[in-house]
């Protein structure tokens, strides 16, 4: 039986049946998995972005248990309420990027402890995108797959993209690698930058919804990545990059003002995906899942057949 973990429903404003338990890696990290169980069609697999929580995905939770689909998200390792390894505990940061896939193995046997029903379908945003290309392509079991802006590459310009290899490289190299990139800081995004221009939605209702999630717990909170995540991220992207498609069917969304994750690997990927989608949503920032009402109902609308698709 897995012991009952904190859970923030004050925050996180989704279904009152959610409910979290800590889980263990074979590695011996400690990380935290929310459920949401009410829903008799499969289970949703959600894997979160990079700094991100499972307090974010309260309302949409509420939005697939609606659709008739239970719902188990994870704090990876070093972010949320899962172990963070570092003195600064701020600092994402990650020792080999396949690590992440030890903390999917804990999820799915959570998902099976809990009694959660099959089949199983992934949801995957941003850094938790290329953590389940890569279990994908390892044989997660799953009916289908939809990815929000997935970071099979960073968007870093042309001019600093070898700087970033070779910077990253060389602090890991001598010692360095817990430290922050250059450029970022300790504090979270939606505290350090206003609503205007911001490059993670169109949308103030949901901008506040995690300003408030981080304000009211800010133990949630983390900042920018260590240069050895950089590192560790770049390699997978490019180990990634170089693998064929995985045969899950896969919806893949991607907004017009995309400036977080790179692009370009997305529009690869899904060109030589043989049952993969790319639905480009215009005026759309990096979070399709929390943007403006029509935005977000068109993207909730596709997701929902795209499952029903593959029963």
């Amino acid at each position: 039986m897995s012991e009952d973990a904190p859970f923030h429903h004050d925050v996180a404003l989704g279904p009152a049946s959610a409910r979290a338990v800590w889980v263990h890696t074979p590695d011996g990290s400690r990380l935290r998995v929310g459920l949401w169980p009410e829903g008799d069609k499969g289970t949703v697999l959600l894997f979160p972005g990079r700094t991100e929580y499972i307090e974010k995905y309260g309302l949409l939770a509420g939005d697939l248990n609606a659709m008739g689909y239970a719902v188990a998200a994870i704090d990876w390792r070093g972010q949320g309420l899962a172990d963070r390894d570092l003195p600064d505990p701020n600092t994402g940061h990650i020792g080999e990027f396949t690590d992440y896939q030890q903390d999917v193995a804990a999820l799915l046997a959570c998902a099976d402890g809990q009694g959660l029903p099959r089949p199983r379908y992934l949801l995957a945003h941003s850094m938790g995108g290329c953590i389940g290309l890569r279990a994908l392509i390892e044989g997660l079991d799953v009916q289908a797959a939809v990815f929000s802006a997935p970071m099979w590459g960073i968007a870093i310009s042309g001019l600093m993209r070898p700087v970033a290899w070779s910077m990253s490289w060389a602090a890991r190299s001598v010692g360095l690698g817990h430290h922050y990139v250059p450029g970022t800081k300790p504090e979270t995004y939606v505290h350090q930058f206003p609503f205007q221009d911001n490059v993670l939605t169109t949308d103030p209702d949901q901008f506040a919804y995690m300003q408030n999630q981080l304000s009211v717990h800010p133990d949630l909170a983390l900042g920018g990545p260590s240069l050895t995540w950089l590192y560790k991220a770049l390699h997978e992207c490019r180990i990634l990059a170089a693998l064929p498609a995985p045969d899950a069917p896969a919806l893949t969304f991607l907004g017009s003002n995309e400036r977080v994750v790179d692009a370009a690997p997305v529009h690869a990927r899904m060109a030589d995906w043989p049952k993969g989608e790319l639905a480009l949503i215009d005026g759309a920032e990096h979070e399709v899942l929390m943007e403006a009402p029509a935005m977000r109902d068109a993207v909730l609308a596709r997701i929902k057949a795209h499952f029903a698709a593959h029963p």
